[in-house]
Parts: C-alpha cells; sequence; structure tokens
C-alpha cells in the first residue's frame, strides 16, 4: 500500500487527524490532484518520504493557513495568496512559480450542445433555454472559478448565465459536477480534463488564454519547514516534476 494519503477536503479533517512526526504535509490546488499524485508517487520511490496531500481551492487554503493550519508546503493555483501569504510573515520567502495552467469548456456527452473553445455553443444553446445548470469553481477563493467568470465575461455571457451557475467548492468539485451528468457542462482545468478519468467521459476545449489573467501558480516553504519540505519543492522543480505538470496541460513557467 502506497505511504501516501490523499485527502481531497477542506483543511479541518487534516487539522482533526493527527500527523505522522516524518510526514510531510502539502497543500495542494484541486487542479493539481492527478499530476501531484504522479509526482508525490515518484519522490516517495526515490525518497522513501511518506506524503499527506490535502487538496482544495487555493483561497480557503491561504486562510487556513493564517489560521495556523499545520501545512508545510503550500502549492497554490495564484500566485497572489503566497504572496500574501508572504507579507503576513507566514511563509520562507515569497515561493517560485511552478507551472501556467488553462481553463477550456468540458461538456458530457448527453449535454444538449458540443463544446467549442469560444463558447458559441454554450450562448446558443443559453439563448434556446437548453441550459439548466453550469458548473463553475467558485469565484470568491478558487482561482480557476475566478478565470472562469473572466472569461464568460469577455465572452459577454456573464449576466445570462449567473442564475444557472453551479459552484464547486474548488475546480475538483466544479469538474465533478461538470462530467457526472448533474450540470449541462462546466468550465475546468485543463489538467483534469486531459485525465484518462474524465477524457471518456466528454468532450473539452480550451478557452484561449487571452480571456482571461493568467493562472501562474506558485508553491512556498512555511516558516521552519522540515528537510524533506525542502526536498520535495525542489523536486517540484526538476526535469522529472515537470514533464508530468506537462502531460498534464500545464506550460512552463
Amino acid at each position: 500500500m502506497k505511504a501516501i494519503k490523499l485527502i481531497v477536503s477542506f483543511c479541518i479533517l487534516l487539522l482533526c487527524i493527527p500527523a505522522k512526526a516524518d510526514e510531510l504535509n502539502v497543500a495542494a490546488a484541486a487542479s493539481l490532484k492527478f499530476a501531484i499524485e504522479e509526482i508525490a508517487t515518484l519522490f516517495e520511490q526515490e525518497t522513501g518520504q511518506p506524503l499527506r496531500l490535502v487538496f482544495g481551492s487555493s483561497g480557503n487554503f491561504k486562510t487556513q493557513i493564517l489560521q495556523g493550519a499545520p501545512f508545510h508546503l503550500f502549492l497554490s493555483a495564484d500566485e497572489n495568496f503566497v504572496y500574501e501569504l508572504a507579507d503576513a510573515g507566514k511563509t520562507e520567502d515569497r515561493g517560485q512559480t511552478y507551472a501556467v495552467g488553462r481553463i477550456g469548456i468540458f461538456v458530457p456527452h448527453q449535454a444538449p450542445f458540443k463544446a467549442d473553445a469560444e463558447l458559441n455553443n454554450l450562448k446558443q444553446a443559453l439563448n434556446a433555454g437548453n441550459i439548466e445548470k453550469f458548473a463553475i469553481a467558485n469565484p470568491e477563493h478558487a482561482p480557476y472559478g475566478q478565470r472562469a467568470k473572466e472569461a464568460l465575461q469577455h465572452a459577454g455571457l456573464w449576466d445570462q448565465i449567473k442564475p444557472k451557475l453551479v459552484y464547486g467548492e474548488n475546480i475538483g468539485q466544479a469538474a465533478q459536477f461538470a462530467t457526472s451528468g448533474s450540470t449541462q457542462g462546466g468550465i475546468i482545468a485543463l489538467s483534469l480534463a486531459v485525465s484518462p478519468q474524465m477524457v471518456k467521459l466528454g468532450q473539452f476545449e480550451l478557452i484561449p488564454e487571452s480571456w482571461h489573467q493568467p493562472l501562474k501558480q506558485r508553491m512556498v516553504l512555511m516558516k521552519d519547514a522540515p528537510p524533506s519540505a525542502q526536498a520535495f519543492y525542489r523536486f517540484m522543480t526538476t526535469p522529472e516534476a515537470q514533464a508530468i505538470l506537462q502531460n498534464y496541460g500545464y506550460a512552463h513557467p
């Protein structure tokens, strides 16, 4: 059995579960789920170091870390949250960018329209009254949700689609809504859409990156992070780790 513990939850679960002395606690943006699981497995194989991965929205993690959540490393989907933690004196430094993410529209096979990059089919489906629910991550604290909002605003669809929106607590939950058939689609992370688990569930098209602010994903060590956290931080920049990130659609920073 793998020593890596995968916990798709909020930090409160981590606070309730006693950590082992040698365990490395990593707060990871939900968009990283499939990629970081592969990277963590490779890291463990090479070092024998156990990891505890907790996935969620970067904005929630920022708040939890400010409140004392016991993470050693934060892999954020938005560099601004790292800067806020650094300014609050919670981190060793201002971190570094490890990847640049992308968003796109995902449409399940049973939906009444097809995915297209410029959201024209979504607009037609809205005008025809064929959209009951559409998923994005909560733009209040999830970077991928904020970028989805920006893209919908660029397309002139925000006001029209807003009453139909179902908000995921993070981009992982939004992807679940979009792929499960409980909505007629959604805007999700490329890094999730290209996973084998999701490819078979529907169609996905990238939204032009000029339609929204860039998703510069930044990582940072917490103050007094142990050597194991420092080792994983360095490992994230290795060619092996970067190759995995690129396989999931992330651009090199």
